[in-house]
């Protein structure tokens, strides 16, 4: 099948990318920087930024299906990109005749999720983080929930958790609306989305998605951070207990994570000679300049 994911170099569209090319799809994978992405065989990179309709057109035209996994970390300002960007790419579909749609959301735009086991998650961080913090990020996603529901296109909204990377695919759950739980491994949440092209169960619908058979590990997520080419500033706490689709934080040099559904924040320290160590920071407590 001829496909064209929208946001492919993101955490998430490279795992779609990447995954949609080894099961024999043809790939359009569309990015503001296709150079961050190799040439391989059956991959097509396309140069376009969802603002731009034209471009989104010319992206969208041959393919039998797209896949969006557009996104970003929280933050308070106003967000478009979701609805925007989504309304953009389903006005091309229109034109171009092309049916299918899967798209990543999240699971705090279902009211009613509220994974079991996780009181501290529950009365403490999505109240603050995801409601208050994220709230434009959230709010964006249900505009484009709203948009897709009210479209005529075989649509399948996919709600991940908490999402962290993990180099396999698990045997992940699936259930309508959200499924109970408070994470989603990148690779689960790509290959769920790659199923929904053969598989009808959640046309029309929303899908929620959590890997069960694993958990993220703090080691692991700091090594992957501190380990990236490019480095950032400090992140906020909001942004490391992100609960949006596609958000990249932490950054390089501190921050948070959650550890069995609790906040550790960490800093990095630089030492003469010997690289970089990590050591643990009280939550709040101030950053040295």
């Amino acid at each position: 099948m001829r496909i064209t994911v929208f946001g492919a170099t993101g955490p998430t569209g490279r795992q779609l990318t990447g995954q949609a090319l080894t099961a024999g799809h043809e790939v359009t994978a569309v990015t503001r920087r296709p150079e961050k992405l190799s040439p391989r065989a059956g991959l097509t990179m396309a140069r376009a930024d969802v603002t731009d309709p034209e471009a989104v057109e010319a992206a969208v035209a041959g393919s039998q299906a797209v896949l969006s996994a557009l996104g970003g970390p929280l933050t308070r300002r106003p967000v478009e990109v979701y609805s925007t960007g989504t309304g953009h790419i389903m006005a091309a579909m229109h034109r171009q005749g092309v049916k299918r749609l899967v798209v990543v959301s999240s699971s705090v735009t279902d009211p009613r999720w509220r994974p079991s086991n996780a009181f501290f998650f529950n009365h403490v961080l999505d109240p603050y983080v995801n409601r208050v913090l994220g709230r434009t990020v959230h709010e964006d996603m249900r505009r484009m929930e709203a948009a897709i529901r009210a479209g005529e296109l075989d649509w399948t909204i996919v709600r991940p958790c908490g999402l962290f990377d993990h180099p396999d695919v698990t045997g992940y759950v699936t259930e309508e609306d959200s499924a109970d739980g408070l994470f989603t491994a990148r690779s689960d949440l790509a290959a769920a989305m790659l199923a929904q092209l053969t598989d009808g169960s959640f046309v029309h619908k929303a899908m929620g998605v959590v890997t069960t058979q694993v958990r993220p590990s703090i080691a692991r997520l700091i090594w992957t951070e501190t380990t990236r080419k490019r480095l950032f500033r400090a992140p906020r706490m909001a942004e490391c207990l992100s609960w949006a689709p596609s958000c990249t934080s932490p950054r390089c040099d501190g921050g948070s994570f959650l550890v069995r559904g609790l906040p550790v924040a960490f800093k990095a320290t630089r030492r003469r000679g010997r690289g970089s160590s990590w050591s643990p920071r009280r939550p709040g407590s101030a950053r040295r300049p």
